[in-house]
This record gives structure tokens, C-alpha cells and sequence, in this order.
């Protein structure tokens, strides 16, 4: 990064510091654990030497500290694929439910929203679909920020809410579904082929929603779908179609990427959010209950709490913890 001509090449220039940050993810935590035992050793020692006891409390709070440090540093290191440490693509579907089910995607959307802002993640939305009366019917957002796909990737799948409906005059109780798909953002790592011409079919239309007058007067957006897999990648989110394609693409590269990872893995279709199904029957992950009850219940890890409104603003620490631990004991 000395070099006088290192930033002669940007791509490559933000590749190496993208790099540097994901080494030093690792090597700080590392660091920071090896001081702490230092200072815990010193103050032991005198300790030792001091019969007043008034080291004692000291001791026990540096202990407590190294322990949080050391939890965390596990967390990280059971993060250990190459795609764990990079960005992420994370796109939420409404499923059954009607206006619920999308009321219920936009309440997933902002829970994620609220994590990452915590978590000091930088959030892009990539596309885009309304619902026709409330809420979205899906939305892809590029999550960026170390460790992103590791935190995020066990969100994948069916998630599922119980409340009194809003949009029910009868003030009656409705189950709605909303599903959520992570993948990876590999860049340009990803070792996948995709036969563009033949495989690949591409549909332009105009973008929706707030983007400025060009963006909504011209069919800039872009939407990929791989014709032998069904899966599909769309982009709105660019000003022009060109930036919006190869964006899709880089999307398309890394839905592909997951699910050959899923293949080697021999984890079944189902486990992918665009490949299960939404609603009553499908393979649901987690649930919200909001009457009579109050409570999420992961269903994998069984870790439930009795503070659904907390959760969904974003307090999602205890269940994503649950889940990397859960994923190390299998």
C-alpha cells in the first residue's frame, strides 16, 4: 500500500484493502486475546503479593472481558470458508399470506436494516418490488462489511409470522410467510461457468419506485434468469442498463456459487429461499408469534425469547450466535 503506484489500479487497490481487513479481522481479535491473558498473568502476580484483596474485583472484571473476547473470537472462527468473510446478498420474499406476507417481508427488511446499522454494516438496496397494498413483495440488498455472509447466512430459509392482522377489519388472527435467501458476494473469486448466450435469458423493463426521472422513463433495469436452475438475479438499482446487468450477473455468479457449495454440501433444493416452498408445508426456520403469545422460536437451535418486538427492531445477536454454535456442534 507504500507503493507510489499503488493506486494506479483501483479494482486492484480495493481488492488488496478489502483483503488487509479481512487478515486483520483475524489477526486483531488474536491479539487483543493474547494482551488480556497478559494483563490477567500481572495482575495474578500481584495479587499474590498483596493480602488486601483489593486486586480481587479487578481480576474478575478483566476475566469477564477476555471471556466475552474469547467467545466472539470462536464465533469467528467457526467462520472459516472463504466466502464467510466477504459481503453478502441478502434478498427477502413475501409467501403466503397476501398483504400480510408482504407487510410481514417489509418487517424482515427493516429488522435486517436495524442489525446492520448495529453492527456497522453499510446496506445497498439492488431491486425492488412493492406490494399492491402494503409492504414489499421482494427486495435484494448487497450487505457489506466483514464477516457479512458468515453472520447472515444461516437467515436462509422460511420464516413465519402469527399475529392479529392489521389489515383484517375482523381483528382476527393471521399466519403469514416470508422467505429469506443469503448468498455470498465472491467478486470476481468465484470459480463458476455460466454459458451467457445459450443458458441465460435476459428481460429489461423500467425500474419502479424512487430513482430519478432517467432511471423510470428508460427500461434500465435488468432481471437474469439461469433457464437449466430457474434462478434468477435482477438489478434496478443503477442508472443505466449496462451498470445494472453486470451487477445482476455478479448476483447470478453468486446464487450459483451457493448452490453448487449447497451440492457438494448435499443439502437438499429446499434449503434455498427461491426453491422451497413459502408458506403452509415448507421448511420454516424461525417463527415470530405475536398474540396471544409473545415469543421467536428458531426451530434448528430451539433458542427461544419472549421479546418478538425487540427482535424485530433488530436485536438478532442471540439468534444468529445460536445458530453459528449450532452449525459447530453438528
Amino acid at each position: 500500500m507504500a507503493a507510489p503506484n499503488f493506486w494506479d489500479n483501483q479494482e486492484k487497490a480495493q481488492g488488496l484493502i478489502a483483503e488487509m481487513q479481512r487478515i486483520n479481522a483475524v489477526v486483531r481479535p488474536m491479539e487483543e486475546l493474547l494482551q488480556g491473558a497478559d494483563d490477567i498473568g500481572v495482575l495474578l502476580e500481584f495479587d499474590a503479593d498483596d493480602d488486601s484483596g483489593e486486586l480481587e474485583g479487578e481480576i474478575r472484571t478483566a476475566t469477564e472481558t477476555l471471556r466475552t473476547q474469547l467467545d466472539a473470537a470462536e464465533l469467528q472462527a467457526s467462520m472459516k470458508n472463504p466466502e464467510d468473510a466477504g459481503n453478502a446478498y441478502l434478498q427477502i420474499q413475501a409467501g403466503e399470506g397476501g398483504t400480510d406476507s408482504a407487510d410481514f417481508a417489509e418487517m424482515l427488511m427493516r429488522m435486517y436494516i436495524r442489525w446492520c446499522d448495529n453492527r456497522g454494516f453499510q446496506l445497498e438496496e439492488i431491486d425492488r418490488s412493492d406490494g399492491e397494498e402494503a409492504g414489499i413483495r421482494n427486495v435484494t440488498l448487497l450487505v457489506k462489511g466483514d464477516y457479512a455472509f458468515g453472520f447472515l447466512k444461516g437467515e436462509t430459509g422460511n420464516h413465519r409470522l402469527i399475529r392479529i392482522s392489521p389489515f383484517d377489519s375482523a381483528g382476527r388472527r393471521h399466519t403469514a410467510f416470508a422467505a429469506v435467501d443469503v448468498t455470498p458476494d465472491m467478486g470476481d473469486a468465484a470459480d463458476i461457468e455460466i454459458d451467457w448466450e445459450n443458458d441465460v435469458r435476459e428481460d429489461v423493463y423500467r425500474a419502479g419506485g424512487a430513482g430519478g426521472q432517467h432511471v423510470n422513463k428508460t427500461s434500465s433495469a435488468v432481471r437474469l434468469t439461469h433457464l437449466p436452475t430457474g434462478v434468477v438475479a435482477a438489478c434496478q438499482n443503477e442508472r443505466s442498463q449496462h451498470q445494472n446487468r453486470a451487477l445482476a450477473q455478479k448476483m447470478l455468479v453468486a446464487k450459483m456459487y451457493q448452490m453448487e457449495q449447497d451440492r457438494r454440501a448435499q443439502a437438499t433444493a429446499a434449503r434455498r429461499g427461491e426453491k422451497s416452498k413459502i408458506g403452509f408445508g415448507g421448511q420454516t426456520i424461525r417463527h415470530y408469534v405475536l398474540q396471544p403469545q409473545q415469543f421467536v422460536k428458531d426451530d434448528r437451535t430451539d433458542l427461544k425469547q419472549s421479546n418478538p418486538l425487540e427482535v424485530l427492531a433488530g436485536e438478532l445477536d442471540p439468534f444468529i450466535d445460536a445458530y453459528l454454535r449450532w452449525s459447530i456442534a453438528k
